[in-house]
């Protein structure tokens, strides 16, 4: 049974979406400020969390930079309907994802799934030396391990979330090939779960800047406007 975290300031949010949660056969805690949820996140992590961004004593943003310092657990974002800011800005900062209120909580829980579903995917089981080093891939400086979710450019390690991780992937595979948009909103997403273009640009603008923290030269993700993005082995 997976444990999810809500936190939100408003408890009819809390209230309702734990019922639904609950229903599903999750396991969830509820926290109706930040620094509470960071408390107790600090004696034992859940299997993932849905933020809300505005809250009191510490809001969604500062919660989300002081999980991502130790873990990389999925991290969907509750925005205001207009708020497109505080949506590209929390991918940037390492949110998954994001539902905008109000919001059917049916496309919730089928977004908890779908990351829940990834974050599985991509950690996978160690089944010997022999099994993992068949697939590893290696792109020029760039070396992944699915089995251990792990990414290094030039030798050293890059930190990212299952999305950016999926993404870099299905863009590596196959250097010099283009990918669109929806190409990579199928890697990235449930077939049932709706995205806009706009996520998928900011988990890629978020991918090429924790890159360059690297290597500021990175260049290997090529953006090719109105058709979508491929990646140039160097």
């Amino acid at each position: 049974m997976s444990k999810i975290a809500l936190v939100d300031d408003d408890r009819n949010i809390l209230t309702s979406v734990a019922i639904t949660l609950e229903a599903e056969g999750f396991e969830v805690e509820t926290y109706n400020d930040g620094q509470a949820a960071l408390d107790a996140f600090n004696k034992k992590m859940p299997d993932m969390a849905v933020f809300d961004i505005k809250m009191p004593r510490m809001d969604g943003m500062d919660l989300l930079q002081r999980v991502r310092q130790k873990s990389k657990m999925p991290v969907i974002f509750l925005t205001s309907k207009d708020d497109e800011i505080d949506e590209v800005l929390g991918l940037r900062m390492g949110a998954d994802d994001y539902v905008k209120k109000p919001f059917s909580q049916r496309l919730l829980v089928e977004r908890i799934r779908a990351l829940l579903r990834r974050q599985d995917a991509v950690a996978g089981d160690a089944a010997g030396g022999e099994v993992e080093e068949a697939k590893l891939m290696v792109r020029g400086d760039l070396t992944m391990d699915p089995l251990r979710h792990s990414v290094s450019w030039k030798g050293q390690d890059v930190s990212l979330t299952v999305t950016e991780f999926l993404l870099l992937q299905a863009l590596a595979q196959r250097p010099g090939f283009v990918k669109s948009r929806d190409q990579l909103m199928d890697v990235a997403y449930d077939d049932q779960v709706y995205v806009d273009d706009r996520t998928i640009d900011s988990h890629i603008k978020r991918l090429r800047k924790k890159m360059r923290t690297v290597d500021n030269e990175f260049s290997a993700i090529e953006t090719l406007y109105g058709i979508g993005y491929r990646y140039n082995e160097e």
